[in-house]
């Protein structure tokens, strides 16, 4: 099975696999450094960027099931960086905010990968974003992942939607 096919698909794996244990492990070290789990930097960075949101949009925003959120921002609650405040206007709707210790910690955490491969990602000539674009499109069709998730991360991440 060692076709001219074999070692670009290869190297396709081997570096999607190196970008996942990337983005984990740079979360794990921010974390530690500071603390906290990777996944508590992950939620304070996104609290930080995205706003105050409820436990359902986070779980969506950073792709993890809501009990786990529900663990992690009990956590961070306890280490009084984020409170729960029920919304002004519904006051069914908790929102998870950080608190003034919170933002100061979330400015000090180091960006994440994501940021840096905006960053280099926004510096490409646009048919190259394009041919990307198209390529994980292919990608999220092979493994099945949730696209309409991804998108609705991106447009409030990135102000825009992500075109997939």
């Amino acid at each position: 099975m060692n076709t001219e096919k074999d070692l670009p698909i290869q190297r396709i794996v081997g570096g999607i696999r190196w970008l996942a244990y990337s983005v984990a492990k740079d979360a794990y070290r921010s974390g530690k450094r500071f603390g906290l789990t990777g996944p508590q930097a992950s939620v304070l960075h996104a609290i930080n960027r995205l706003g105050s949101m409820s436990s359902a949009k986070l779980s969506r925003k950073l792709h993890v099931t809501p009990g786990n959120i529900t663990g992690i921002v009990d956590r961070l609650e306890k280490k009084e960086l984020v409170v729960r405040e029920r919304k002004a206007d519904d006051r069914r709707v908790v929102l998870i905010t950080l608190t003034p210790a919170g933002k100061q910690l979330a400015d000090e955490l180091p960006d994440p990968v994501e940021i840096k491969l905006i960053a280099g990602l926004s510096k490409l000539p646009p048919e190259e974003i394009q041919s990307l674009d198209k390529a994980m499109s292919h990608i999220f069709d092979i493994v099945g992942a949730d696209v309409e998730a991804t998108n609705d991360w991106d447009q409030d991440h990135l102000g825009k939607p992500a075109g997939i």
